[in-house]
């Protein structure tokens, strides 16, 4: 089984059972219904399709028909997106949708609408109170990742302009443009002089 197949397959069998039991998310499928979607890992040969029904979203390896959706994105933004709304991810730039815009924009609430509840569905594997404090675990690794990542960049930054002095300051960058813009004007100037002297 391929990676995709692995993030893919359980991802389709939860949907389904959640489009079975929300009533937007079935009518925005009969809507969809002959729509052809395919998912691909960005940057690799990675790809499957998911074919729309009236009921159910089908998964497939092959087909012959052209998409009319595309979304693309790394192999760690497709698995999240059971658990992330598709909006934030186009936002943010890990996900990217093209192809048929209002089809597009269906099949993102389709999928808003089936997504799971991620503790919802550990509840009936580990228990209900299990289930919530590994969802506050959770969403506070998620935080601190976001936290420390947002230090790190401000630390890498920091070094690389002020101690290396590899990248340069955003005041010397806004100098420098200035300094450009002048330039700019000044050659300006001196081309509108040479053609009056020439018209002379």
């Amino acid at each position: 089984m391929s990676p995709l197949d692995a993030v893919m397959r359980p991802l389709a069998n939860v949907l389904n059972r959640n489009i079975q039991a929300t009533t937007p998310a079935r009518e925005l499928c009969e809507k969809l219904a002959g729509t052809v979607v395919a998912v691909r890992v960005r940057d690799t040969a990675l790809a499957r399709w998911f074919i729309v029904h009236d009921d159910h979203l089908e998964l497939t390896t092959d087909t012959d028909r052209e998409p009319d959706i595309l979304i693309s994105g790394s192999l760690l933004t497709l698995a999240r997106m059971a658990g992330v709304p598709g909006p934030s991810g186009v936002r943010n730039g890990s996900l990217e949708f093209t192809g048929d815009p209002s089809r597009a924009e269906e099949f993102q609430q389709l999928l808003t609408f089936a997504k799971p509840d991620l503790e919802e569905e550990l509840s009936g594997v580990v228990g209900d109170i299990a289930a919530h404090r590994i969802g506050e675990i959770a969403r506070g690794v998620g935080k601190w990742g976001r936290e420390a990542s947002a230090v790190m960049g401000a630390n890498i930054r920091e070094y690389l302009q002020e101690e290396s002095r590899d990248v340069p300051s955003r005041y010397e960058v806004d100098r420098f443009s200035v300094s450009v813009s002048g330039l700019r004007d000044d050659v300006d100037r001196l081309e509108a002089r040479i053609k009056r002297l020439q018209a002379d």
